[in-house]
């Protein structure tokens, strides 16, 4: 099934990043391995700044289980990324994040990631369930 592709109205929180000259692949955009960069940036931004954990102190940590991305256009040099984020479901354990990367000056998603983090106790991994703070801190960004 082909994926719907998203627009910046239906993401909360927007950060923007500059691209590098590196991050361009052979073939002129940008390499795989970046978009995710990009898509760990925001979220892990978005859980320090919100007061969601306390990294690198945090006893529990979430462990990235699950991606998927879709592209639709090229993203690379010397163009920025605007990311936008929002928590699609949260769980007894889990979080399920939706991430889109847009050209700066379009309003169409270039790519749509999702990601999901298990919580897990930092020392044990064994699964924990959310904090209350967590969750409180995600509502920001919650979709309906």
């Amino acid at each position: 099934m082909k994926p719907v592709q998203k627009n910046k109205e239906n993401y909360i929180f927007f950060k923007e990043y500059e691209t590098r000259w590196r991050d361009n692949d052979i073939y002129g955009h940008m390499n795989n391995v970046v978009f995710y960069e990009f898509v760990d940036s925001i979220i892990n931004f978005w859980l320090v700044e919100c007061g969601g954990l306390n990294v690198p102190n945090s006893k529990i940590i979430g462990l990235v289980v699950n991606t998927e991305c879709n592209y639709f256009s090229e993203l690379g040099f010397p163009n920025p990324v605007t990311c936008g984020l929002r928590v699609e479901k949260i769980g007894n354990t889990s979080i399920t994040y939706d991430v889109g990367l847009f050209n700066s000056s379009e309003n169409l998603c270039a790519a749509q990631v999702t990601l999901v983090h298990a919580y897990v106790d930092y020392v044990s991994r064994n699964p924990v369930s959310l904090p209350t703070h967590l969750i409180k801190a995600l509502s920001g960004i919650m979709t309906s």
